[in-house]
């Protein structure tokens, strides 16, 4: 089979080291892309640590990638050499079930493919976007508009996807207040969406410290969680709390934050239950919700709507050595707001 170089863990406890793996033959419906970047996700880090499971390794990561197509199967008719394209979360369905019918291939029925660390359909574990290329089914490869360049491109593969599409879903836009739950890789672009979007849009922070980054990047107001008197204030305000955190929050006292009818969206994903209390959700018919993903046509949509409106990612561009130590960064909180591996780097 043909290989790639990649960075990958080879346990759960062991750092990222560069390696070789390998990737099938080119097949009549898939791709090859010469992967150009690839965004780090908390979730990678998640994933490569047993954290959401036990793995097979070694395991290279990575589902938000940017590059350029160089080869085609013979019946590939979305893409051709040359273009730019990405890859996000998933990298394959069962194209037969309702969900997949629908185009919300995310909620697969079956279980959707993840791009790393997943069961294919042939059988074989897949490999993410740490590495020199890879090779995926025409039908889970989107089209990056020229205007959008790669590297701020390839975040929004997961964090934008992430957060465009329940604010979609949710009717976020004009006459809409929008809170966002933390400014991180997820926050900071759900608050560049939601404002894009036309939303009246708040931050909810733990502290101050990025007051000034979340009022740039289109925020009206920000608020520190970690005094009381938010809570107080902001009760009953919104008509929609998209929480990004991976951790556990007291819901009960977001929820309260929501005006009638509101909802409060997860798409973080903590390891710790999230207990809510019930009449927090019966005192004002709130509901609490959460969010994958989206689907494959809604990727292609929010980059777009990127496109047109000039949005991409906050990046740190590094070297695939620094890899590791960009982890431990990750889990400081110390990335505004992304990390992107420039895979020219990956020898």
């Amino acid at each position: 089979m043909p290989t790639a170089t990649a960075y990958a863990a080879p346990s759960a406890t062991g750092d990222l080291a560069l390696t070789t793996i390998e990737r099938r033959e080119v097949g009549p419906h898939d791709v090859h892309i010469d992967i150009k970047f690839a965004g780090i996700c908390h979730s990678d880090i998640h994933t490569v640590r047993g954290e959401w499971g036990p793995q097979q390794y070694p395991l290279a990561p990575g589902h938000e990638i940017a590059g350029i197509v160089t080869e085609v199967g013979s019946e590939v008719t979305k893409h051709k050499v040359g273009d730019r394209v990405g890859v996000g979360c998933m990298v394959n369905s069962c194209k037969e079930c309702a969900n997949c019918e629908a185009g919300e291939e995310q909620y697969c029925l079956n279980g959707n493919v993840g791009t790393y660390g997943s069961v294919d359909l042939d059988g074989t574990i897949t490999q993410g976007g740490y590495s020199s290329d890879v090779v995926v089914n025409e039908d889970f490869v989107v089209s990056i508009p020229e205007s959008l360049d790669l590297d701020v491109a390839a975040p929004l593969l997961c964090a934008g996807i992430t957060t465009y599409s329940p604010l979609r879903h949710w009717g976020a836009g004009p006459g809409k207040k929008v809170a966002v739950v933390g400014l991180g890789g997820l926050g900071h672009m759900a608050v560049k969406l939601a404002s894009a979007m036309g939303a009246e849009v708040t931050v909810l922070s733990q502290s101050l410290m990025k007051m000034e980054d979340g009022l740039k990047l289109g925020a009206k107001d920000y608020y520190a969680t970690s005094d009381p008197a938010t809570f107080e204030k902001l009760g009953g305000t919104f008509d929609l709390i998209i929480n990004t955190v991976s951790a556990s929050i007291d819901i009960s006292a977001y929820l309260k934050l929501l005006a009638l009818d509101g909802t409060l969206v997860n798409v973080g994903a903590p390891a710790e239950p999230l207990p809510v209390q019930a009449g927090a959700l019966i005192g004002g018919r709130r509901s609490f919700a959460g969010s994958a993903i989206g689907g494959i046509r809604e990727t292609q949509e929010m980059l777009n709507f990127c496109a047109e409106h000039g949005l991409g990612a906050e990046i740190e561009v590094i070297p695939a050595e620094k890899i590791n130590e960009a982890y431990e960064r990750v889990l400081a909180s110390d990335v505004r707001y992304r990390f992107v591996i420039d895979a020219a780097t990956i020898a």
